[in-house]
Formats: structure tokens, sequence, C-alpha cells
């Protein structure tokens, strides 16, 4: 039988096991709470872009226009980002976005496209070598280290640029999670080259001004009374019947 010895070592070592195992949780709920604020405060200037480089799309007709917002004039070649993370030991984060890549992959296939798939993050990249070894045209990693910033953004823009320049591909479309909380993210497609159009929304029109002698006015009537408008006209007693009897008496 062990002695008290051995239990008060093991209790001490649990002890300890315990204190550093909450140092990492609070370690781990900083990182998170600055991802969140950070994936936050940027959707509104994201939406704003979107909404702008749309609109540019749409100003242009006939296909005349720069090639980044009008295409290329064809969609024979995609080139699929594919978004996600360097680690693991988060769920299923990393394997719905490459769920939906590889369901992306078969349906422009199936069409007779070729796809082409540049790799952001190096759980994206392991998972789709399997697979889609031959396809995957470079990886970018290591990025948002040690938080993210706009040089993270421009190294990924500058390959597709500088890709897209070559003329190695026809449409853009980046795969990634949309965040909705900690706990729940939102796989989504998104085509970036060209923009996609969207539908211009007509203003409303104004309703016209009523004027003050139109029916919103009440008529001024006798039975027109507490009575007639009182939740509790059952049993309340009108006002102006109340006044009648007073004066009598």
């Amino acid at each position: 039988m062990p002695s008290l010895k051995t239990f008060r070592l093991r209790i001490r070592s649990v002890q300890s096991t315990q204190k550093i195992t909450k140092a990492m949780k609070m370690v781990a709920a900083a990182k998170l709470r600055r991802a969140q604020d950070q994936a936050i405060a940027a959707r509104p200037y994201a939406e704003a872009m979107d909404n702008m480089m749309a609109s540019l799309a749409g100003s242009f007709t006939g296909g005349t226009g720069p090639r980044l917002l009008v295409g290329t004039g064809a969609d024979q070649v995609h080139l699929l980002i594919v978004a996600t993370a360097d680690r693991g030991l988060c769920g299923g984060f990393n394997s719905t976005i490459v769920r939906e890549a590889r369901r992306m992959i078969r349906e422009l296939q199936g069409q007779g496209k070729t796809v082409k798939i540049l790799c952001v993050g190096k759980k994206g990249r392991d998972q789709l070598r399997r697979d889609y070894d031959r396809l995957v045209v470079d990886t970018i990693a290591d990025l948002g280290k040690p938080r993210l910033s706009f040089g993270d953004s421009r190294k990924v823009a500058s390959r597709v640029m500088e890709m897209y320049a070559a003329g190695e591909f026809d449409v853009a479309t980046v795969v990634f999670n949309r965040f909705k909380s900690a706990m729940t993210q939102i796989v989504t497609r998104q085509q970036l080259i060209p923009p996609p159009l969207r539908a211009r929304v007509r203003p409303r029109s104004r309703p016209a001004a009523r004027s003050m002698n139109s029916s919103r006015t009440r008529p001024r009537s006798s039975t027109n009374c507490c009575r007639a408008t009182s939740p509790s006209r059952s049993t309340a007693c009108c006002w102006r019947t109340r006044r009648a009897s007073t004066a009598r008496r």
C-alpha cells in the first residue's frame, strides 16, 4: 500500500498541473478575445469594400474596363484560395473549410473547368495534398504572428495579383470561415476576381404627407369617449357620464 508521503507528493503534482492548466486557459482566452475583436472590428470595412467593388464592376458595360473588375471574358480556369489555420486542435474549423473546397473542386471539374489551389495556412495544404497535390500551386503560411496585420493580407494579395497578371486564371474564389461566435463559424465562398455584380436597389418612395384634415383626426362625437377606447370598457365608467351626473347633483 502506498505511504502517506506518496499521496502527498501526488496531490502536490496534481495541484501544480492545475495551476499550469489554468494559466494556459487564461492565455488562450486572451488570444481568442483579441482575435474575436479583430474579426468584429474588420467586418464593416470588409462589407463596405465588397459593396464598393460590386458597384464599380456594375458601372462598366460591354466588357470594357479594368481586367480586375470586368474579368478576362472567360471562366475556364478557376483559382481556389483555401484559407485555413496553421495548427489544429480547433474542432471542425479546418475540416469544414477543406470539405467545402473539395465540394467546389468536384463541381468545377464536373463542368470541365481547370482548378488551381492556393493554400493560405498549413492545415489546408496538408489535407488537400492527399487527393489534389497536383492542383496546389503555392502555400502561404505563418500569417498573423503575433497579430494579423495589413502586411499579411498584402502577401496573399500580391501572390494572387501576380498570377492574374500572368494570365494563370480567370476567376478567383476564396473559401473561409465567417466568424459568428467562438463556437460557431459559417463556411463561406466568396468570389474575388472578378467581383460579382449585384442588382441595384431602387430607393423606396416616401409616402405622401397627410393633411391635418384627413381621416387620421378623430371626429368629435358624443359616442367617441373613453368607453369606446378603454380596454376595460365593460366595467369602466365614462368620464363624460360621471361629469354629467355630478352636475345634476
